[in-house]
């Protein structure tokens, strides 16, 4: 399958507003697609996409309402004659702590958002991606498939995410269509900064990875290679390209990764401050920048 020129191609980014989502927007129009910009908060949407210049849409929308996807997609065909591709991105992070700590609403939340967000988000522009040739990108990230301990929720709506486009990848090749998934590692994001630069448990545990796990993308690095994978419609984006080799590697580093969490006392120290009750009392973070 040819690549995807984006010049007169007509861009949806969620969680838009900032962040990597904003990065991906504002590459995609530098590259010459028309992008709505869609985010819960409609006063950032509509600055943001007023910011990326002409050839822009900001509008408000909530991924956890199928109808507001539904209207968000007409918007974008009524505005700009059609839509060629999705980049499916806003979620949320709870608090870290353990499954038997995170309350019920915290845990179904997370899953409503990352993953039957992303959904509600591709069937509301399937119909026009499939029919125009099109692509979808759904962000996934290295918890599609590392230990989400402390974070199940949302590892486990990840690892869903992975397998939501790997069907849609071979369910859109016979409309000459496309899909994608994007894996990140830890991004300089809003996010990151609350989830673990400001939270003494995210520190500890992320303290015990190696080095190289914890360095940074910037928000801009991570846009970018999103926005060279839909042009080439790669089936995964990775970054940092770590990300590339613990994939490629996931049936032998995680069994001996698992070993590794369940038998390290410092990481079980750790395990047992986030199994207080209570621990995220409810607090979850929002993932505007759509990266781990």
């Amino acid at each position: 399958m040819r690549g995807l020129s984006l010049p007169g191609r007509v861009a949806l980014v969620t969680g838009g507003a900032r962040g990597i989502g904003f990065a991906t927007a504002r590459i995609l129009h530098e590259r010459g697609a028309s992008v709505v910009v869609l985010d819960l908060d409609a006063g950032a949407a509509e600055r943001a996409a007023a910011s990326i210049g002409e050839r822009t849409l900001g509008i408000g929308g909530d991924v956890t309402d199928a109808g507001a996807m539904r209207s968000a997609v007409a918007d974008a065909v009524e505005h700009f004659g059609g839509l060629d591709i999705a980049v499916a991105n806003a979620g949320i992070a709870p608090g870290a702590a353990t499954v038997r700590a995170t309350p019920v609403e915290v845990f179904e939340r997370v899953l409503d958002v990352n993953l039957m967000g992303v959904y509600r988000t591709l069937t509301a522009a399937l119909p026009e991606v499939a029919a125009r040739g099109g692509h979808m990108t759904l962000i996934g990230s290295v918890y599609s498939f590392m230990n989400g301990a402390l974070v199940a929720p949302y590892a486990m709506s990840k690892a869903a995410v992975e397998a939501l486009g790997r069907s849609l990848r071979v369910e859109l090749a016979p409309h000459g269509a496309s899909a994608g998934v994007a894996y990140y590692g830890f991004i300089a994001t809003e996010m990151v900064r609350q989830g673990i630069d400001d939270d003494p448990l995210g520190s500890a545990l992320e303290d015990q990875f190696p080095g190289f796990v914890n360095k940074r993308f910037t928000a801009e690095q991570a846009g970018t290679a999103l926005v060279d994978g839909i042009e080439k419609r790669s089936p995964r984006v990775f970054a940092p390209p770590w990300v590339r080799g613990f994939s490629a590697l996931r049936g032998a580093l995680n069994p001996a990764l698992d070993w590794h969490l369940r038998r390290s006392r410092e990481i079980q120290d750790v395990i047992r401050e986030g199994d207080t009750e209570g621990r995220t009392s409810g607090r979850e973070t929002t993932r505007p920048a759509g990266s781990e």
